[in-house]
């Protein structure tokens, strides 16, 4: 990879690629690009928007979606799979198995779906997804993301979130694991406000970290724009070095790591000032999701190019993306409906 690659993941603003954004692409370099579901219509006009995003920067770059199951789902229905959110899925599975086998029944549903997941997304061109969420649930999560999560044990957490970065991998899809450190505990929307969480730092450890510190071997993950007072009170995740420190020295993750949307109002400054500040911690890339010209153009320049050490972990997570063999996606489908419906 080139080392004028700028440190960016960034949207387009429809369905097709204009001139001028695949001008300012070539100019700017991102490394990737996400799409969200005004981009998408149907699998030829997706696969052709892929291949577009690609050439307008010369190489296989990366193209991201979010596509969890359930409200965070941009693919959906006639074309591809409608899914349940995955802790409503976790129930009915764990609900149907014979008693003492839910948790496996669990893991095996939760690698099948992501696998489906992947050889959809692998059929249009796009090779890595903002999933799985590590986050712990509780009777305090915010509606926006409680039933996005896997389950309200820690532990149980880290086992389904490696049965579906499984089925990611196994399809040749990065999965991005989130919110690294935890969004759990936050009771607010980050994309409406900035989540303060008050836990210590050894009720985190014991709890909201134990996940991500699992799965500290996958090849990326996405920060929580929270702040947590017991370690940094003055700088949500996305731009604290104390709390880049814990990502990479306590909870050992060694991979890529993606801030969340900028554009997001959990944050605060100009979008110039957000990306800046974002890679000074030690962040890898700076998400920029909403496809608008004047503010990515900030970001780009905020972000500036890629670092050696981002780049090494970048060259390490694009090894991740094996091709995968060709799968019969109704079989596994009618095989997760065993698990589903008992």
């Amino acid at each position: 990879m080139s080392a004028s690659i700028c440190a960016t993941i960034l949207g387009c603003l429809g369905p097709v690629l204009t001139a001028r954004e695949a001008a300012f692409f070539r100019a700017a370099n991102p490394w990737g690009f996400i799409l969200f579901a005004r981009n998408v219509e149907s699998p030829a006009q997706l696969r052709d928007l892929t291949a577009d995003l690609r050439d307008s920067v010369g190489r296989d770059a990366p193209i991201f979606i979010d596509q969890e199951g359930g409200r965070v789902q941009r693919m959906r229905a006639p074309h591809w799979t409608e899914w349940l959110p995955p802790l409503d899925m976790v129930e009915i599975v764990t609900a149907h198995a014979p008693q003492g086998q839910g948790l496996a029944a669990a893991c095996r549903a939760m690698e099948l779906r992501y696998r489906i997941i992947a050889a959809e997304l692998r059929g249009v061109g796009i090779d890595a997804n903002c999933a799985p969420c590590l986050d712990v649930a509780s009777a305090q999560t915010h509606d926006f993301l409680r039933n996005r999560c896997f389950s309200d044990s820690a532990e149980v957490v880290a086992q389904l979130g490696r049965a579906a970065a499984n089925g990611h991998l196994a399809g040749g899809v990065l999965p991005v694991v989130k919110h690294m450190p935890g969004h759990g505990r936050a009771q607010l929307d980050s994309h409406k406000a900035l989540p303060t969480v008050t836990a210590t730092r050894a009720e985190l450890e014991a709890h909201d970290f134990v996940p991500f510190k699992a799965l500290n071997d996958l090849p990326m993950a996405m920060t929580a724009h929270i702040i947590y007072t017991d370690i940094d009170a003055g700088q949500p995740a996305t731009t604290s070095a104390k709390m880049v420190d814990v990502m990479r020295n306590e909870i050992g993750f060694g991979g890529l790591i993606m801030s969340d949307d900028l554009s997001m109002n959990a944050l605060s400054g100009s979008l110039g000032e957000r990306a800046s500040a974002t890679i000074a911690v030690g962040i890898d890339l700076a998400l920029h999701c909403n496809g608008d010209p004047a503010e990515m153009a900030a970001v780009v320049a905020g972000a500036g190019t890629m670092t050696t050490a981002a780049m090494a972990r970048a060259t390490h997570a694009l090894a991740a993306r094996r091709i995968p063999e060709t799968v019969d996606i109704a079989a596994l489908q009618a095989d997760l409906s065993g698990y589903i419906s008992g």
